[in-house]
This record gives C-alpha cells, structure tokens and sequence, in this order.
C-alpha cells in the first residue's frame, strides 16, 4: 500500500516553517533561529529532525506561501540531525547553543516522561515525594544520570538507596506501565506517551548516576545496597572504578596501591592486562620487579580468565578501600569535585 501524500493544508505551521527553512538553507536558518524564542526553535528543530524528504510540490507550495518562491527547488532529501546541529550552532551565544543541543538530542531520543527533564530537580523530587520507591526508580530511570543525580540530592538517604537498588533491577518496562504512569502525571505535568519498549534502569544506569553524586553519597548508597543485596553491591562497585581505571590514577597514588598489593597477585593480574595498564604499572614499580614480572609472564602457561579477573578485582578493592580512608582520590568520581 503506498504512503497517503501529505498535502499543505494537512501540515501544522511548526511543519511548514521547518520545511521552508530547509529549502531556505542551514545559513538563513541561523539568522531566523537567532530571532526566535527558544522553545520556537525547539519545536521547529524537532520538525527538521524527524524529515527525510520534502515532495517538490509541497516544497514549492510553502515556498509561495511565505512569499519565497524558489521554482528550483524539485524537492530537498536532507540529514534533519546534521542540518539541526549546524544550523544552532551559528545562532547564539555558546551557553544557549549547548542549551538547545541537548534539549534536541534528548528529543530526539524518545525517552518517555521528556517534561521531567526540563524540570528543576527540587520540583520534581517534591512532585515525586508521595509516590512509592518503585514508580519513582521507573520514572528516574527515563532520566539522563546528571538530572536523576540532583533530584536524588533532595530525597533523604534511606530512600535514596532504596530508590537507587530499584533502578539497578529495571530492565524492560512494557509500555502500559509507562503509559499508566504518565496518566497518574498528566495533571501536573505534560508528558506524552512512547509506544515502543523502554530498555531502563540496570546497574549501568545506577553507575552512571553515582559517579555524578557529591562526594560521599555514592559510598552511602552503596553500603545501604550493600545490606540488602551484597551481590548487586559488588557487581555496581565492579563498574564504577575498573582494573583498567588505573591509568586515571597519578603515580603518587598507584604507588600506594601497588604497595599492598604482592608480587604473584599483581603478576597473575596483569596477564590479560592492557598494555597502557601494564606500562603504567610498571614505571611505578622498580626496574627489577619489572623485569621479574614480565619474566614470570612470559614463562607462565594458560591461566583462567576468572583467576584473572579476581586478581584484579583484589586490586580493585584496595584502591576503593584507600578511597573510602581517604589516601587517595579517584578522578571521576564525586561529581563536580575539583582537584586542587
């Protein structure tokens, strides 16, 4: 069955006016992007985004419309994202453009219950207040992790956990559960329904959000996860700071760690390491413990992966423990700390 021809007076005027600044071109787009509010160049950006092709009949009839008849024109095939990004690129100052990409690419993302993201996080943490820890780790977790971070800064500790653990068990939410939620929001916020399945949650989410939380909190969470399920606690602490992480680390703090650490763990630990790990490692150690590791490496036979990886995750936990004592500080973690 062919596709039904969408003709001009079936278009809404945001339709027309992307159309037209299509035909029209990314550099007079600028100019008309730098006239209009930002919430105009939303709404018209997430037009050009969705477009793949402009029939010439109808590119000629919202040509006319506008007084611009381009008869040239005999139809437009365009990459809407590309257009959209350089044309709001050359439309402001830096601060509003930065603004106004993320607020396209989260558009264009579909993600489910979008007018929460453009709420501030303390209204949306009091809206939240009254639900129960699972409808609120459902909705956080349509959230990108900086937003969930400082909306879960207002809720108190316990239930910040608790919250936190429910995200890491989300993987698949049908879409009557999210559909049902956003009718329970419809009176305080305008959020609008995505038909297809949502992948949310997981404990690559919950990383994501602790490592933008302020110092301390993570750790916290973590501990309360802990006591209720010491095994999702140790799969997140798994991915929050890896083997291969090392190389973040600055010489005076690895040196710490490897201080700990005897020779056969760390041997047994670097047979499947990186090269970067094991150069960075190695100009931390002396030149003869070097020299004997990479000796006994390359005379050591085949060795499980799993040894391997417990070796690893030994050192792992000692750099988390001189962390948690404060020795020494993992870059990354801790949101928006600066090292000074």
């Amino acid at each position: 069955m062919a596709k039904p021809t969408v003709q001009f007076f079936d278009l809404s005027g945001v339709e027309k006016a992307a159309m037209l600044l299509l035909c029209l071109g990314e550099r007079a787009t600028s100019m008309v992007f730098k006239e209009l509010s930002d919430a105009e160049v939303r709404a018209i950006s997430r037009c050009m985004v969705s477009m793949e092709h402009v029939p010439a009949p109808l590119a000629r009839e919202v040509i006319s419309a506008y007084e611009k008849a381009q008869v040239e024109y005999a139809g437009i095939f365009v990459k809407g994202d590309e257009f959209v990004k350089n044309a709001i690129s050359e439309s402001g100052d830096p601060k509003r453009i930065e603004q106004l990409m993320e607020q396209v690419a989260a558009a264009t993302e579909k993600r489910p219950l979008e007018t929460i993201a453009l709420m501030q996080p303390r209204v949306v943490a009091s809206l939240l207040a009254s639900e129960h820890p699972q409808t609120m780790a459902l909705i956080l977790s349509t959230q990108k992790a900086d937003h969930t971070s400082r909306i879960l800064s207002y809720l108190p500790d316990d239930l910040k956990s608790d919250v936190m653990y429910r995200i890491a068990k989300i993987e698949q939410v049908s879409p009557d559960v999210i559909k049902h939620i956003e009718d329970a929001l419809q009176r305080e916020i305008g959020v609008v329904s995505d038909k297809e399945q949502q992948e949310l949650g997981g404990i690559d989410t919950v990383v994501d959000i602790l490592a933008r939380m302020e110092k301390g909190a993570d750790r916290n969470i973590l501990t309360r996860i802990d006591e209720v399920d010491p095994e999702m606690a140790e799969a997140i602490r798994k991915k929050m700071f890896t083997f291969d992480d090392l190389v973040m680390l600055d010489n005076p703090s690895l040196q710490k760690i490897l201080r700990e650490v005897d020779n056969d763990t760390l041997t047994l630990a670097l047979k499947a390491a990186t090269p970067e790990v094991k150069e960075k490692i190695f100009s931390n150690i002396s030149i003869r413990a070097a020299e004997m590791i990479e000796e006994e490496l390359e005379a050591m036979g085949p060795v499980r992966l799993s040894e391997v990886e417990s070796m690893q995750q030994t050192i792992v936990k000692i750099a988390l423990r001189l962390e948690e004592e404060g020795t020494l500080i993992i870059p990354g973690r801790g949101g928006d700390d600066v090292l000074v």
